[in-house]
């Protein structure tokens, strides 16, 4: 329910048929290698987190955004996640949290299957593509504290 809702959401739903996952390989608790082949762009990666409109960051984190108000406490803040884990930790987190926490409520931001009460529409879309994914990695890796 939740990534559907963070779909209608994102607007992320369009008419075009959704581009095939990447294939990606999840070693310990991480996925090792970028989605893409190629890392991300920070800057690109920090509008993402910072639009409420694409990634929804912010209504759960909070972060070094000192222009956006009413950033969410429900997880941790975002401050610091350079430091915290690498650059893999932080993929697996956003590609597919739910491998690490089965009861987390992130959703996963680049999955389309086993989840429930997905609008139609949105069946079978990843909320952000693998470059977003990439993006938002690179400027995660940069938040050292």
């Amino acid at each position: 329910m939740f990534v559907a809702s963070l779909a209608l959401l994102t607007g992320s739903a369009d008419a075009q048929a959704p581009e095939p996952l990447r294939p990606y390989t999840v070693v310990g608790n991480e996925i090792p290698q970028p989605l893409t082949g190629t890392r991300g762009d920070a800057a690109r990666g920090r509008t993402i987190v910072g639009n409420r409109q694409v990634g929804l960051c912010l209504l759960c984190h909070s972060g070094p955004f000192p222009e956006e108000k009413f950033q969410g406490t429900l997880a941790p803040d975002l401050k610091g996640a350079g430091s915290r884990w690498t650059e893999g930790q932080l993929r697996l987190r956003i590609v597919d949290s739910s491998r690490l926490y089965p009861d987390t409520m992130m959703p996963s931001y680049y999955r389309v299957d086993g989840l429930s009460r997905v609008a139609p529409a949105f069946a079978g879309k990843p909320v952000l593509t693998a470059e977003q994914i990439e993006d938002v990695v690179a400027y995660l890796v940069t938040l050292r504290d």
